[in-house]
């Protein structure tokens, strides 16, 4: 695997961090770029790992992609050059994405300067975000994996911990990664406690002290505006509707979850297929009545290749023959 780290510059002062990954055996310049942006209090960690199998990266990079992943404002790697240590939506999708996006497009050993972008739970609604708001933008096909727009299903739990967005916004968690380091071990051995993320019965956790360097610290600001918009279903962002918006987005579009989501439940994460104009809308979702699958295992179960990686590459390839 060949890498190169890059790092891209906002305009209000955050220098981000950029990886792109490539297999010079197997890099087809013929493919366009795949970004893949992380979603809620995880950094890029987690694309690139598997406790015990191909990692996401190193599964589609052995399909010929050149992989891009990204860690964004406040997470491991980008640092704070005078801009604001709060964030919310705005701030990562008019400043980070855009920055981002920059330096692949200039960056790229692909021929094409089109770039393909999956985005991981709130990391897809950052991109249905971007689009719906960037109407000239360099984006082709677009993945949403576990990814809500507008929330026409909530799951109690999360409808609880987001219950009251002026007392969420004040709360500024510490050494969350530290916490779950110790606490996860433990969840794994009541599973239930853990079926709502993923199903310790189809994860290896025996490598758990690697696998929560995913996680990051949560923003109180970005906290509280994802309330608001379970409160209100729709998301908005400087006035705009955003669901309203992305009816306006015709790219490509690939729903990919899974069957037993405790964090983003089939209904929402399928809203963006519904309001977008798309000529190509896809789903895909993966587990089985005998082998349920929930957010995280998308990633690092068992199961994750055959059911997430191989159907999103297949995905991602077809567009060349439409």
């Amino acid at each position: 695997m060949e890498t190169n780290l890059f790092y891209p510059e906002t305009g209000d002062g955050w220098q981000l961090y950029l990886k792109r990954s490539r297999d010079p055996g197997t890099f087809n310049a013929r493919l366009r770029p795949l970004a893949i942006v992380p979603g809620y209090g995880m950094n890029s960690f987690i694309l690139g790992y598997h406790p015990n199998g191909l990692s996401m990266v190193e599964y589609l990079t052995g399909a010929g992609f050149e992989v891009w992943t990204m860690n964004l404002r406040s997470q491991e790697g980008t640092t704070q050059r005078g801009g604001p240590r709060d964030y919310g939506f705005r701030e990562i999708v008019r400043e980070d994405l855009p920055a981002v996006f920059e330096i692949v497009r200039a960056k790229t050993r692909s021929r094409r300067k089109r770039i393909d972008v999956i985005g991981c739970s709130l990391g897809g609604t950052y991109v249905y975000a971007y689009a719906a708001l960037h109407r000239r933008n360099p984006l082709a096909s677009i993945v949403g994996l576990g990814a809500p727009l507008r929330w026409v299903e909530i799951h109690p739990a999360l409808r609880v911990a987001f219950s009251s967005p002026a007392l969420i916004g004040k709360l500024r968690l510490f050494y969350t990664r530290q916490l779950c380091r110790l606490g996860l071990p433990i969840a794994a051995r009541i599973p239930k406690l853990l079926h709502l993320y993923l199903h310790p019965e189809i994860v290896d956790l025996s490598q758990s002290g690697k696998l929560v360097q995913t996680v990051e610290d949560p923003n109180p600001r970005l906290n509280r505006e994802i309330a608001e918009w379970i409160r209100d279903r729709d998301l908005t962002i400087d006035g705009v509707n955003i669901s309203e918006a992305f009816r306006q987005v015709t790219n490509p579009l690939l729903c990919l979850t899974t069957n037993a989501d405790g964090i983003v439940p089939l209904a929402t994460a399928l809203t963006a297929l519904d309001l977008a104009s798309s000529a190509v809308k896809d789903t895909h979702v993966a587990g089985t009545n005998s082998i349920p699958m929930a957010h995280a295992d998308l990633y690092i179960s068992r199961y994750a290749q055959e059911q997430a990686f191989v159907p999103l590459s297949n995905w991602l390839l077809a567009r060349y023959n439409t």
